[in-house]
């Protein structure tokens, strides 16, 4: 059974940081892109990173660039994106997704960006 499980979503001041961790299970983890996506209240879910199987490879949403960070430890398959920088519209709920031939979500992690 395929397991993907996000962490370290939370409450953060704007200009803060956080890092979200997505630990994936029951899955040859190098095999898959991973990529991370969120969704605002009354918003449609938006790619925010994306990361190749191992890791050569990563691109970012337009709104992100350079303050967020996407990186993976196939050794720990586990993929993590760092934030920086955090401002009010990147409170959202955050999606681990692991893409192969098939593809996997996780339940998400919320963060808050708020003064």
């Amino acid at each position: 059974q395929v397991q993907l499980v996000e962490s370290g979503g939370g409450l953060v001041q704007p200009g803060g940081s956080l890092r979200l961790s997505c630990a994936a299970s029951g899955l040859t983890f190098s095999s898959y892109s991973m990529r991370w996506y969120r969704q605002a209240p009354g918003k449609e879910r938006e790619l925010v990173a994306a990361i190749s199987a191992r890791g050569s490879i990563r691109n970012y949403a337009n709104s992100v660039k350079g303050r967020f960070t996407i990186s993976r430890d196939n050794t720990q398959n586990t993929v993590y994106l760092q934030m920086n920088s955090l401002k009010l519209e990147d409170t959202a709920v955050y999606y681990c997704n692991a893409q192969d031939a098939q593809s996997y979500w996780g339940q998400g992690t919320q963060v808050t960006v708020s003064s």
